[in-house]
């Protein structure tokens, strides 16, 4: 999910042939809702912009784990774990 509009999501999809969805949230309402909206700060300035946050949310809809302010350094094999021990 990002603030990002559809049509530099297609592109971006087309770009590196992915083959998954991208979730655009231009007006910043789910964002939020998640808390992933907010005061950022860089090089002493600060401004409002999306934290990097992940949340997995299973089939039914069911929020099952969440990392606010995540760091992408491993996070991603991290989820990955996280993802295998929830589906067994």
């Amino acid at each position: 999910m990002s603030p990002d509009s559809v049509s530099s999501h297609q592109k971006f999809i087309q770009k590196h042939n992915l083959s998954i969805d991208l979730l655009s949230d231009p007006d910043h309402k789910i964002v939020k809702s998640y808390n992933a909206w907010g005061k950022k700060k860089m090089y002493g300035k600060e401004y409002e912009g999306v934290i990097r946050s992940t949340v997995i949310i299973d089939p039914d809809g069911m929020v099952r784990l969440i990392w606010p302010k995540a760091k992408a350094k491993g996070h991603a094999l991290e989820v990955l774990n996280e993802l295998k021990s929830i589906v067994g």
